[in-house]
C-alpha cells in the first residue's frame, strides 16, 4: 500500500470535485493525505469519514508574491520529507508547480499532476498578460519536468502544452475525461413545467455570467414567464461580477439569484435546460457534467473543456463566446420547443453514462499511478 498525497488550492475542491478519487484511494488501502489552505472543521471531519487525513498549507492560490511563493515551496518540501509520500498528485497551477517542485526537492518516487484547464494563465489579449503568460509557461515547465505523469481533461489543453513545450513524451501526458460524475448521486430528475435556465459558476466575469445576465434580459421582454437562475459564490477580486450588477439583475427581474447551496441537485431538478457560456479556459466543467447526469440538455460556448459536453442538435447546442445573441438565440430553441428539452436531455444522460462516469475516469487515474487493484475498484 502506498502512501499518497493530493495538494490542491481550494480546501472545498477536495471534497467537491476530488471526493470520489480520495475515497477510491482509501478504500483500496492506501494511506491518503489531502492538503490545501485553510481547511475548515466540518470538512476535516468529511474527509475523516472517507478514511482520509486532512493537512492544512501556506498557499495563496491568487496573487504574484515571489516571498509568499518561496515561503510556500518551502512548505511543501518540508512537508513531504516529514511525510514521506510515495504519491504526490496535484491539482491547479499554484499546486502543481510548488508541489511538483518540492516533491522533487524531496525525492518523492512518483510525482503527477493534474491540468484541470488553463484558466487565465494562457491569456494574451494585453501586455502584463502576455508577460504573466510567458511566466506562467516557464513555471509549468520547470515544475513539470520531473511528472512521471501529467493528466489532462481536454485534448486542447494537451495539445497546448506540447505544442509549447512544457511537457513531453517523458511526461507520460495522459487525457482523462474530465473529474468524472457520479451516476449513482446524480440522477435524472422530473422536468419542471415552465422554460427554466440555470447557470452554476464561480461568479467570475469569465466565466460568461453577464452574457447569461443578457440573454436573460432579451428572452424575459418575449417569455416572463420563463426563469432564469444563478447559483454561485460571489468572488472578491477584480475578476469577479459586483454584487450590485446582480442585485441589479434580480430587481429588473431578469435573473433569481440562489446564492451558494452545498447540494446543487435541487437547483438542476428546478430547471429545465443547463447554461454556461464559460470562456475561462476549462477543463470540463463539473456542473455541466452534473447536469448532464440529472438529464439535462446543455447551451455552452465552443471551448476547450466545454465543447467535449455537447453532441451539437444531440443533447444541446455549442454558441460561440462574447455572444449574448447567439446565446439567447439557443435557449430560445427550446423554449419553442419544448419537446427537445427532454429529448436532448435523455441523451445528455447517456453521454455521461458512456463518458464521464467517475468510476472509469478515477480507475484510469489509479492505473496510471500505479495504485490500482482490479479487486477493490
Amino acid at each position: 500500500m502506498a502512501r499518497v498525497m493530493l495538494i490542491g488550492s481550494l480546501a472545498e475542491s477536495l471534497i467537491g470535485f476530488r471526493g470520489r478519487l480520495l475515497e477510491d484511494m482509501a478504500q483500496m488501502g492506501h494511506e491518503v493525505v489531502a492538503c490545501a489552505p485553510n481547511g475548515s472543521t466540518a470538512l476535516r471531519n468529511d474527509l475523516l469519514r472517507l478514511g482520509v487525513r486532512f493537512q492544512g498549507l501556506p498557499l495563496n492560490r491568487t496573487g504574484l508574491n515571489p516571498l509568499q511563493d518561496l515561503y510556500s515551496l518551502w512548505s511543501l518540501t518540508r512537508l513531504f520529507q516529514r511525510q514521506r509520500p510515495d504519491v504526490v498528485l496535484s491539482y491547479t497551477i499554484k499546486p502543481i508547480i510548488y508541489g511538483s517542485l518540492g516533491a522533487t526537492l524531496a525525492r518523492v518516487g512518483t510525482i503527477s499532476s493534474m491540468i484541470t484547464g488553463r484558466g487565465s494563465s494562457f491569456s494574451t489579449a494585453t501586455p502584463w498578460q502576455r508577460l504573466t503568460c510567458q511566466l506562467a509557461k516557464s513555471l509549468y515547465r520547470l515544475g513539470l519536468r520531473s511528472n512521471r505523469v501529467v493528466f489532462f481533461q481536454n485534448p486542447d489543453d494537451l495539445r497546448l502544452f506540447i505544442d509549447y513545450g512544457i511537457v513531453t513524451t517523458s511526461n507520460h501526458p495522459t487525457l482523462i475525461n474530465g473529474s468524472g460524475v457520479d451516476l449513482d448521486y446524480y440522477v435524472p430528475a422530473p422536468l419542471p413545467a415552465n422554460a427554466s435556465f440555470l447557470l452554476i459558476a464561480r461568479l467570475l466575469r469569465a466565466k460568461g455570467i453577464c452574457y447569461y445576465a443578457e440573454a436573460a434580459r432579451q428572452l424575459k421582454s418575449r417569455y416572463p414567464q420563463a426563469k432564469f437562475y444563478l447559483v454561485g459564490g460571489l468572488e472578491k477580486s477584480s475578476r469577479g461580477v459586483p454584487v450590485a450588477e446582480i442585485d441589479h439583475w434580480v430587481s429588473q427581474g431578469w435573473i433569481d439569484y440562489l446564492g451558494t447551496i452545498g447540494d446543487v441537485r435541487p437547483a438542476i431538478a428546478a430547471a429545465s435546460v443547463y447554461v454556461l457560456p464559460s470562456h475561462y479556459g476549462e477543463g470540463i466543467p463539473r456542473s455541466i457534467l452534473e447536469a448532464m447526469a440529472m438529464g439535462r440538455p446543455i447551451v455552452t460556448t465552443d471551448t476547450p473543456g466545454c465543447r467535449e459536453t455537447v453532441q451539437p442538435g444531440k443533447n444541446g447546442y455549442l454558441v460561440p463566446v462574447h455572444d449574448p445573441v447567439q446565446l439567447a438565440a439557443s435557449m430560445e430553441r427550446f423554449i419553442h420547443d419544448p419537446a427537445s428539452v427532454a429529448t436532448m436531455g435523455n441523451a445528455s444522460r447517456r453521454l455521461a453514462e458512456a463518458k464521464f462516469d467517475v468510476r472509469e475516469v478515477n480507475r484510469s487515474i489509479l492505473q496510471s499511478l500505479g495504485l490500482l487493484h482490479e479487486t477493490t475498484v
